[in-house]
């Protein structure tokens, strides 16, 4: 059984980028492209997170956080850069889907920062670590 839906996560990837040009964004423009991938399995999240790198992705840290019911989950971004092109992220999307299916963790889709980054030298001391 299927835990990712790519047809809905294509959706919602073309959802976003038209909502994105809509509001004025240039979409020549370069972004990080954050695709974000959680789990309640560490190990599966970590397995994800290996062939991720394997296909060019940077990954961030893993966090973790408490589900409404109490259940312990993790969570990273996978980031790329690109342009707001369709086709591109098309295409990030079935592959970082298709990694995130073979390792049983859910792809909860991407998004991007528009304004200032945050200081992203300090290191939450909560934070575990995922092959980069």
């Amino acid at each position: 059984m299927s835990i990712n839906n790519l047809a809905e996560l294509l959706q919602l990837s073309q959802d976003t980028i038209t909502a994105l040009l809509e509001d004025g964004i240039d979409p020549e423009l370069e972004f990080d492209i954050e695709h974000h991938v959680v789990s309640d399995n560490f190990d599966k999240l970590e397995k994800a997170a290996v062939e991720l790198v394997k296909a060019g992705y940077h990954v961030d840290d893993a966090e973790e956080f408490e589900t409404e019911d109490g259940t312990l989950c993790f969570y990273f971004a996978a980031v790329s850069e690109s342009t707001l092109d369709e086709e591109v992220l098309a295409e990030q999307t079935r592959q970082v889907c298709e990694i995130a299916e073979a390792a049983g963790v859910e792809y909860d889709g991407w998004g991007t920062y528009l304004g200032e980054y945050e200081d992203e030298d300090e290191e939450d001391e909560d934070d575990l670590s995922l092959p980069h």
